[in-house]
């Protein structure tokens, strides 16, 4: 079985975004004045074969807290799609 797993990682409220803050400050100077609070974050697509969703979403568990979130200023959520063999 095969399942798309979309994670997406995003600095924690507490944390400062400095990038969030360039690009807010970016479209005020654009004449974006209603936008407010940018925060940016990453967005990760992998394919993972698995037993089943509990198995595929153990392994994108394991590979974002290993690899792809800092515990300590990131949070970060999955989300699984089954997919077809030939997606």
């Amino acid at each position: 079985m095969a399942y798309k797993a979309k994670i997406r990682v995003t600095l924690r409220p507490s944390i400062l975004d400095v990038q969030g803050k360039a690009v807010q400050h970016a479209l005020e100077n654009l004449g974006y004045s209603t936008v407010d609070s940018v925060r940016i974050g990453k967005y990760i697509e992998m394919r993972i074969e698995g037993e089943d969703s509990g198995e595929a979403g153990s392994v994108a568990e394991d590979v974002c807290r290993k690899l792809l979130a800092n515990p300590v200023m990131e949070d970060y959520s999955i989300e699984l799609e089954k997919i077809n063999q030939t997606d």
